[in-house]
C-alpha cells in the first residue's frame, strides 16, 4: 500500500492550523507539527500553539514534546518525525506535516546533512565569543565565511550558527558547498500545499495576531522565562523583544510594535523560502475543496 504525506506550508498567521486539521479530518489521519518553537511544552501563547480545542479535532505529535532547556536541531527533528511517520503509517496511508520552520520541513522532505565536528577547541573559542559578544559576531562572521548559508539558518540557533562557522573554519570552504543538498529517498510519496494571501493581508493577520497573544498574556509569559532568556529556544520574535522591554531597552508598546514588525519579517522570509519549491502548490486558506481535488488528484496519479 502507498503512503503519502501531505505538506502544508507557508507564512506565519496564514492559517495552516486550521487547513491542516480539516485536511487531517477529511483523511481521517493525524498531524505532525514542524514548528521549531511549538515543540516546547513550556511555550504557549507566544509560539501560537493551537489550542485545547483544536487539538482534539485532530491528533498532533511534537507539540511540547522538549523543554524549553532541551537542545534539539533539525537533524534531531528528522530522526524522530521518521520514526513516527513509519510508526503512523502503520495504521494511515496520509499524514499531514504542517509548520512554518524551513529547516524542519526540509528536512523531512530532502534530508538533512550532519557534518562532523573534528576540532574542540574551535569550538570552545567560538562558544566564548559568543558569550562575550554575543550572537550577532557568531552571525557576521558566518555571513563573511558563507553568505549563502547565513541565508538559509536559523539565525536564532545559536547552536547551528556556531557549527557552520566551525565548518568553515575547519575546511577553507564554505559549509553550504560541503552539504551534500542529495535528497534522501523516502519510503512514502510528499504532496506539498502552500497557503498564501495578498501581503497585506498576510501582514494584518499578523498583527491582529500579536495584538490576541499579548490580551491573551504574552506578557506574563515572558516574564515566568526572563531569568533562561539567554537560552536559545526562548531567543524568538515574540520573547526576545518583550525580554528587552524588561531590560528597560523601550517600553511596552514599542515592544509589541517591534514583535509585529519582525514576524511580518519572518513571514517574508519564509514565503521566499518555500515559494523556490516548484512542487509545491499554492492555494488561498479558504479553497479547501481545491485543496483536496488536488491531492486526490496526486494520489490517484500515484496509485494508476
Amino acid at each position: 500500500m502507498q503512503k503519502f504525506l501531505i505538506v502544508v506550508v507557508g507564512p506565519t498567521g496564514i492559517g495552516k492550523t486550521k487547513t491542516s486539521i480539516e485536511i487531517a479530518k477529511h483523511y481521517n489521519t493525524e498531524i505532525i507539527s514542524a514548528d521549531s518553537r511549538q515543540i516546547f511544552k513550556e511555550l504557549k501563547i507566544g509560539t501560537a500553539t493551537p489550542t485545547e480545542d483544536e487539538l482534539k479535532e485532530a491528533r498532533h505529535h511534537n507539540i511540547g514534546s522538549q523543554s524549553i532547556h532541551d537542545y534539539y536541531s533539525a537533524w534531531e527533528f528528522e530522526q524522530d518525525a521518521l520514526r513516527l511517520s513509519e510508526e503512523l503509517f502503520k495504521t494511515h496511508d496520509q499524514l499531514v506535516l504542517t509548520g512554518g520552520s524551513m529547516l524542519y520541513i526540509d528536512a523531512i522532505c530532502k534530508g538533512i546533512d550532519e557534518l562532523p565536528t573534528i576540532d574542540q577547541q574551535l569550538r570552545e573559542d567560538l562558544k566564548k565569543q559568543y558569550e562575550t559578544e554575543g550572537i550577532e559576531s557568531i552571525r557576521r562572521l558566518l555571513k563573511q565565511l558563507d553568505p549563502v548559508f547565513y541565508e538559509q539558518v536559523d539565525l536564532m540557533n545559536h547552536k547551528r550558527v556556531i557549527h557552520a562557522v566551525e565548518i568553515c573554519l575547519i575546511t577553507g570552504k564554505t559549509y553550504s558547498s560541503l552539504r551534500t543538498n542529495t535528497i534522501k529517498k523516502r519510503p512514502f510519496h510528499i504532496i506539498k500545499v502552500g497557503l498564501e494571501l495578498e501581503r497585506e493581508e498576510v501582514y494584518n493577520r499578523i498583527n491582529l495576531r500579536v495584538d490576541q497573544m499579548i490580551k491573551m498574556g504574552l506578557v506574563e509569559e515572558a516574564r515566568q522565562f526572563y531569568p533562561y532568556k539567554e537560552l536559545n529556544s526562548l531567543n524568538t520574535v515574540g520573547y526576545k523583544e518583550i525580554f528587552a522591554h524588561f531590560d528597560g531597552e523601550y517600553d511596552l508598546d514599542k515592544a509589541i510594535e517591534l514583535i509585529k514588525r519582525n514576524t511580518r519579517r519572518y513571514a517574508k522570509k519564509q514565503l521566499t523560502w518555500f515559494k523556490k519549491d516548484s512542487e509545491t502548490k499554492w492555494f488561498k486558506p479558504t479553497e479547501f475543496n481545491n485543496i483536496i481535488s488536488h491531492i486526490d488528484g496526486l494520489i490517484l496519479n500515484c496509485k494508476a
